[in-house]
């Protein structure tokens, strides 16, 4: 397959070294991966490729792979472990367990999920943050839970509540799917060619005009 496995726990210096040559060779931006969304970890490369790239710039993958909430649960417990906390209450390993939600523990790491893209942007020089196939996930979540309310006991509720009254309430175009489509250059296109006798999909009964 002319893949070859690096060196154990040579890694991150492999990357940093491809990161230094690929901005030597034309590059103007980078791209790193890592197992974890970690800031002291990618600030620690980014430091030393700009030891040798001072203006090197990083773009990061916030990527939907990560556990982020797991993550970051433990990262905070890390960090008040080491600060002597009183960590009884909690199991590392069992952290993504629904009864944390509302502890004081959850409520740090998800602060600081929110404000990772600006402090990863100070503290470890990321200069463009992405996530990559968000739209996947919202499609799968959506529909799995349509479908349990539309099969259930929402029944047309379930759509209705959940999705066409939300898009109407916040604006959202897509509730006048027929336009969204092309129905109205569908039109166009058949009133050029046929005139007056020309049938259309808009016009006074065309239920769109019900949004």
């Amino acid at each position: 397959s002319n893949l070859y496995k690096f060196k154990e726990g040579t890694g991150e210096a492999r990357c940093i070294l491809d990161s230094i040559t690929s901005l030597q060779n034309g590059a103007d931006l980078i791209w790193i991966e890592t197992e974890k969304p970690h800031i002291k970890q990618i600030g620690g490369m980014m430091d030393e490729i700009r030891k040798v790239i001072p203006n090197a710039k990083l773009v990061y993958n916030n990527s939907p792979s990560f556990n982020w909430t797991l993550n970051f649960r433990q990262q905070v417990f890390d960090a008040w472990e080491a600060d002597g906390k009183d960590l009884s209450n909690y199991d590392r390993s069992n952290l993504m367990d629904e009864s944390y939600d509302s502890s004081d523990l959850s409520k740090e790491a998800d602060e600081k999920i929110r404000t990772f893209q600006a402090d990863a942007a100070k503290d470890a020089g990321i200069f463009h943050h992405l996530i990559t196939l968000p739209t996947y996930h919202t499609a799968a979540l959506s529909t799995d839970n349509l479908a349990k309310e539309y099969f259930g006991d929402q029944g047309m509720l379930g759509y209705v509540a959940g999705v066409q009254r939300k898009e109407i309430r916040e604006g959202i175009a897509c509730v006048k799917h027929q336009n969204m489509a092309g129905s109205d250059m569908g039109d166009d296109h058949k009133e050029y060619f046929a005139g007056e006798a020309a049938l259309k999909a808009s016009g006074d009964d065309n239920t769109m005009n019900q949004f």
